[in-house]
């Protein structure tokens, strides 16, 4: 099939390389200009584990172009998919401009019948919109549909290449053959493909994030009491996860939730609630538990140090929202940091891969290093931010002798206590014994 997709974003990236990959002709498309000649010298504009290789190989074998021209983009193609932003407006809503202009502009470059394919996340309704936005420009047949993204940054390409479920919201028959057969390659050891209609598919990405973010709150929570009643977080965890109706995943206590999507979802299923006149009361409590999780380990630097805490530099390990990606949207680390600095603590940090997004935002009011070791050299205690690999096992007793005390807030429970305080270590953990 000949397909084009409007955005180059994680999810727009992702998609049109994958397509490409099982044999279809693929044209990303993008109006900024600058993203689009990093595309076509070969950079990816994001880290994403693998997308490197799957772009390379697909623009290689020319099934993968792209382009700023979104006329000569539509015009064609049998499949057209938005992917472009959908930001939180101050309200808290999604904000659907960039949709709706992709929609208008999807409009009047169609020659053909084509599916319009939403892979934004966007609000319930919104395939309406766009099959208005696009008649009124237009009046070549098509057909729109939803189909909601379930990948995650970090893992992307191997959820795209083998998706646990692929949903379609459209009423109209051929659309939804023609994404069958699109998807064909994708489920064919696991024939999980779910048709509905477009407002269900719209809801159903909502109330999935809008879900495990719930999960995460709650075993936030559950930690913060943890500690009041002298309970270990850990034991609760492992043993609430071998019920296999609610199983072990998602239920690990941290420094909250972050990135492009739990947040933004979260509000916006919220807006969506109220907007309908009705309410979520459990979802409004979700993201007030992560606002406040966001700042715990300040809030226990500040217990431990005291007036002390002035002037102190803090080491933090890891940035981004969560490993394998350079993502530092809504991320914990930007709470913790706006709280140091507010504090009149001096900030030294390292991220494999985010140093620069953090730069990007705070330039020279934090000290980004080329490593974890140098981060923590001349420290007055260390913040664990992201639990990425390389800071699962580091080497304890370099690390002592480098902080000038040796006190650890890991914010992931990645580290054993005992072993920890056993070494010397002041440890402090969340929801930890």
């Amino acid at each position: 099939m000949r397909l084009a997709v409007l955005g180059t974003g994680y999810v727009g990236l992702v998609a049109g390389a994958g397509f490409a990959d099982v044999g279809n002709e693929v044209v990303c498309a993008d109006v900024d200009a600058e993203k689009i000649a990093r595309l076509m010298r070969g950079e990816i504009p994001i880290f994403e584990p693998g997308l490197d290789r799957l772009v390379a190989n697909n623009v290689r074998e020319q099934r993968l172009s792209f382009s700023t021209d979104i006329a000569a983009t539509v015009a064609g193609a049998e499949v057209v998919i938005i992917a472009v932003g959908t930001p939180s407006a101050p309200d808290g809503s999604a904000d659907l401009s960039y949709v709706l202009a992709a929609a208008e502009a999807i409009g009047r470059a169609l020659t053909g019948w084509a599916v319009i394919v939403t892979k934004s996340t966007v609000p319930v309704g919104t395939a309406e919109k766009i099959r208005e936005a696009v008649a009124r420009v237009s009046e070549v047949p098509f057909a729109v549909a939803s189909n909601p993204e379930f990948l995650k940054e970090g893992d992307a390409v191997n959820d795209f290449m083998k998706p646990d479920r692929v949903i379609v919201g459209s009423d109209d028959a051929r659309a939804c053959e023609v994404l069958r057969a699109l998807y064909a390659p994708f489920v064919r050891t696991n024939d999980r493909m779910l048709f509905m209609e477009a407002r269900s598919a719209e809801l159903t990405k909502y109330a999935s994030n809008a879900f495990l973010a719930t999960r995460i709150s709650f075993m936030n929570d559950i930690a913060n009491l943890c500690e009041r009643l002298g309970a270990d977080v850990e034991s609760v965890r492992r043993g609430m996860g071998m019920d296999p109706r609610i199983g072990p995943k998602f239920l690990f206590p941290g420094i909250g939730y972050g990135g492009s999507c739990f947040p933004k979802d979260v509000r916006a299923a919220l807006a969506t609630a109220e907007a309908a006149g009705g309410q979520l009361e459990i979802l409004a409590a979700v993201d007030r538990v992560n606002e406040r999780q966001k700042g715990v380990l300040v809030d226990k630097m500040a217990a431990h140090y005291g007036a002390r805490l002035r002037g102190r530099t803090i080491a933090l390990w890891g940035l981004a929202f969560k490993p394998g990606t350079d993502d530092v949207r809504e991320a914990p680390s930007l709470t913790v940091i706006e709280r140091l600095l507010a504090a009149g603590v001096k900030v030294r940090a390292f991220d494999p891969v985010a140093n620069a997004a953090v730069r990007a935002r705070f330039g020279d009011r934090v000290e980004l290093c080329d490593g974890n070791y140098e981060a923590a050299r001349g420290a007055d205690g260390l913040a664990l931010l992201t639990e990425w690999r390389e800071f699962r096992r580091p080497n304890f007793q370099r690390l002592k002798e480098l902080l000038v005390e040796p006190v650890l807030f890991d914010g992931r429970n990645i580290w054993d206590p005992a072993e920890l305080r056993a070494a010397g270590f002041v440890y402090f953990g969340i929801g930890r014994r």
